[in-house]
């Protein structure tokens, strides 16, 4: 019985892989309706450029995330506030809302970190501090239940 040698499949010439690396790389419109096969290879070029965009949107979203993680750990936001605390920082509206809605932050508590933070540095009414909370974003029952918990 003859023994044959298993072939590794992907060895190819060098020469073979510069031809098919340099046909891949200088693809125009002129070359695209030369040949039906370079059709496709600008199909695929185009939604690789799709996938690009995707990808630019994905990590937009994703330092947007990063940001509002960094903001809500140094202070207390609403839900709103830090909304428009990463549309100044530059992300775009669809971007921070993505980002603060990931957070998936207990805004209740963030009222409550607020209001305390608030009282330690001046006195305020009860009515007085949930009008405050109420304009820096939370909620009437946010800024209620964050100045209840605080001790007004």
């Amino acid at each position: 019985m003859p023994r044959f040698r298993k072939a590794n499949k992907f060895t190819i010439s060098s020469a073979l892989a510069a031809t098919i690396v340099g046909s891949l790389l200088f693809i125009t419109p002129q070359t695209a309706l030369a040949a039906p096969n370079a059709a496709k290879q600008t199909q695929h070029v185009g939604r690789s450029a799709v996938q690009v965009g995707f990808r630019s949107s994905a990590v937009s979203k994703s330092n947007a995330l990063r940001s509002a993680q960094q903001y809500i750990q140094m202070m207390p936001f609403s839900r709103t506030g830090l909304i428009k605390q990463l549309m100044f920082e530059g992300y775009s509206r669809g971007d921070s809302t993505y980002a603060v809605d990931r957070l998936h932050a207990n805004w209740n508590v963030q009222a409550k970190l607020a209001a305390k933070q608030y009282l330690n540095t001046m006195p305020f009414s009860r009515s007085a501090l949930i009008s405050q909370l109420k304009f820096e974003g939370f909620t009437t029952s946010q800024a209620t239940y964050g100045v209840k918990k605080a001790g007004l």
